[in-house]
């Protein structure tokens, strides 16, 4: 297992730093001098092993957890994190994201929501650190007005990306909904100032159509998609680069729910001519 490899090349690396440390004095300047290092050696000697005692536990505490993980068996992962976080009340943030994502994955959007009304009442700033996936549930069990609202009680929190993503599905299940114009704003919005080269083009993709169809400032939103797509050509150059970000960004639970339209998106914005 790669786990249980990692921990052992790392021991192994820790027990060989510990030992260079403690006889690479003794070795080349004699038992006096070494002796006189001892106020400095064993301190460090202690950290180490210290160290690698930490590790090993930790290692222990979570190597189902660990297995699981890297054999993929998600219904296996969702009965061992169901144990901890409902039967033993664990509900930490990391296990909370890890069952839901766990549901996600075979398609349990009920169980999702069940989980989510669960940390309400057991730790509510849980779900404040999974909207995405909270909210992502709602769109794939069909109740995109639920979605909307939810992901519109969030807008604005988030640090850094995840905080575009919350705006940019709030947009998303708006327009799931119908509610155009409201859809409008946030796409025009991020295609306007997010950092993010693909919640740019996406934004900028669904500006164009369906957006422009139903606005009644048709021109504008056109425009604003137009400069969103520079803006994304003047930071990545080429396809290419494009296919690494998204690359680097797959494994997001939320990345690979909406593939399909990025896929498009991508295509439409490297074969678009301005």
């Amino acid at each position: 297992m790669k786990f249980k490899y990692l921990i052992i090349v790392s021991s192994i690396i820790i027990v060989l730093i510990i030992l260079i440390t403690a006889l690479l004095p003794l070795l080349l300047a004699g038992p006096e001098f070494a002796a006189s290092l001892r106020y400095t050696t064993l301190p460090l000697l202690s950290v180490m092993l210290l160290l690698l005692i930490c590790m090993g536990v930790f290692f222990l505490i979570n190597y189902r957890l660990f297995s699981l993980l890297e054999r993929e068996d998600w219904p296996a992962l969702s009965y061992y994190l169901e144990q901890k976080v409902f039967v033993k009340g664990r509900y930490s943030y990391r296990k909370i994201q890890l069952l839901a994502t766990s549901y996600m994955v075979v398609t349990d959007y009920v169980s999702v929501l069940k989980l989510e009304s669960k940390v309400q009442f057991a730790k509510p700033s849980a779900i404040r650190k999974n909207v995405l996936i909270f909210g992502i549930a709602r769109i794939l069990s069909g109740n995109q007005k639920d979605a909307a609202e939810f992901f519109k009680t969030y807008l604005g929190q988030g640090k850094g990306r995840e905080k575009q993503w919350i705006q940019w599905f709030c947009g998303f299940s708006q327009l799931l909904c119908g509610y155009f114009d409201a859809a409008e704003q946030e796409f025009i919005s991020l295609a306007v100032s997010s950092n993010d080269a693909i919640i740019t083009c996406l934004s900028a993709y669904f500006l164009t159509s369906p957006i422009a169809n139903h606005s009644l400032k048709p021109d504008k939103c056109r425009e604003i998609a137009k400069n969103g797509c520079s803006r994304v050509k003047n930071v990545l150059k080429n396809k290419e680069n494009w296919e690494k970000e998204l690359t680097r960004m797959e494994a997001e639970i939320h990345i690979t729910i909406i593939k399909k339209y990025i896929d498009e998106a991508g295509n439409w914005l490297w074969n678009r001519t301005e």
